[in-house]
């Protein structure tokens, strides 16, 4: 009998918990010895009785029948001991047995992989953040991963897809499952769709959190748009911390409910993040094809944003909305972040806290490392990073790329 379907058949036998299935095939070498194994190997395994019993069961049929349908369909499956298993997701605590896949997966290992979350009822700002940012990971050599379910997964992996790159798109259905998943065809002619549910399966309300392993578990980075307090986009992010991803997530606007979960998020230690290289920077050296030029579409954001949330597209800005243009001379350009305004400093330096005039002291000249703004202000490092975010906002300071920053005050 066929390999897979001894993976097949353990990865679908009900009445064992997936964490059980997954030390079968570890201490027995593989699904096919689990499979032989008998009740004596598996009680001295420490298996519960009930779990044993269902063991017991040999039928292969259900299995069988998922091969064919996979093979006639054009689904691709990967068990966790195909070469092409992500070892990333593979590394987590509770990996699927068995990833179900169509379109054209990248060699994950390999690619600087963000997976970009946040609440399902998102504002007209997370829309537009979300696709912004999906826009700039792409553009800077990053790789989307998206849960695709409208809101921000969506505006994320549409921001991906306009800016010509690819996404990975995680269902939580079964992976013929597209309904519901707006961006979904779309990442097939571009990208692929991942499922640990084969054809066919009826959806769960539960398929949606164990979703969540597999998205984080494909990604070296979380990034949290917009999430309420309560909000499934919050557990994810302390799901991923757990499991070694770094978190990051967007300012909102304090009284917003909408961000109230991400902004406790950057409280709590989250990396504040307001563009892509925010997140990217870091990963520079082990991805060297990273680059901090991947621009933003701010208008085709905007856009997306209205028409999401059901209002009016805005009117077109003359002379924005091009992530590159070309020059006279035909060479391709990439628009870069213009220098804001000086701004007046004595007007101005009154409005800052004592902690951010202490940040604006210690950036002594242009291009400044935070490591060094860091230690010579003597703040925490959560704390500076977060005063740096809301200078920035406020036009303060600019970051170029190696976390390095520079004053936009005059310092007459």
């Amino acid at each position: 009998m066929d390999e897979l379907v001894y993976w097949l058949w353990l990865a679908s036998l009900r009445g064992v918990r997936p964490r059980t299935k997954l030390l079968l095939a570890e201490r027995f070498g593989g699904a096919r010895e689990a499979f032989f194994a008998g009740a004596a190997a598996l009680r001295e395994a420490g298996l519960p009785r009930e779990e044993i019993e269902a063991l017991a069961d040999k039928d292969t049929e259900a299995a069988k029948s998922i091969a064919g349908k996979c093979a006639d369909s054009g689904v691709e499956v990967l068990t966790l001991r195909d070469a092409r298993y992500p070892r990333r997701l593979a590394g987590t605590y509770d990996p699927p047995l068995a990833l179900y896949v169509r379109g054209d997966l990248p060699d994950i290992d390999s690619e600087c992989c963000v997976a970009v979350v946040g609440t399902r009822s998102a504002t007209e700002y997370g829309l537009r953040m979300a696709h912004r940012l999906g826009w700039e990971i792409s553009g800077c050599g990053g790789l989307v991963v998206s849960g695709l379910t409208r809101g921000i997964d969506a505006a994320a992996a549409h921001g991906a897809l306009s800016a010509g790159g690819r996404c990975v798109g995680v269902l939580a259905t079964a992976i013929d499952g597209l309904h519901g998943y707006p961006e979904a065809e779309r990442v097939l002619e571009r990208g692929a769709l991942v499922s640990e549910y084969p054809p066919g399966t009826r959806t769960l309300g539960s398929f949606f959190r164990a979703r969540n392993r597999i998205t984080y578990g494909l990604a070296l980075a979380a990034l949290v748009v917009e999430a309420p307090e309560k909000s499934g986009a919050v557990g994810f992010a302390h799901e991923a911390l757990e499991q070694g991803r770094e978190v990051f997530a967007v300012p909102g606007n304090a009284d917003s409910p909408a961000s109230a979960g991400s902004n406790r998020l950057i409280i709590e230690g989250a990396q504040a993040a307001v563009c892509a290289w925010d997140v990217l920077g870091g990963y520079e050296r082990v991805f060297p094809r990273l680059r901090p030029d991947g621009g933003a579409p701010p208008e085709g954001s905007e856009r997306y944003a209205a028409e999401a949330a059901g209002k009016p597209a805005p009117r077109p800005r003359s002379g924005r909305g091009n992530a590159a243009r070309r020059g006279s001379g035909g060479k391709k350009d990439i628009d870069k972040p213009k220098r804001e305004e000086y701004i007046d400093l004595e007007k101005q330096l009154e409005q800052l806290s004592a902690e951010q005039l202490k940040i604006i002291s210690a950036i002594t000249q242009q291009h400044t490392l935070v490591d060094d703004i860091i230690e010579r202000t003597g703040l925490p490092a959560i704390k500076v990073l977060g005063e740096l975010t809301a200078l920035r906002i406020k036009g303060y300071v600019s970051q170029e790329p190696g976390k390095r920053f520079s004053l936009n005050i005059s310092q007459k």
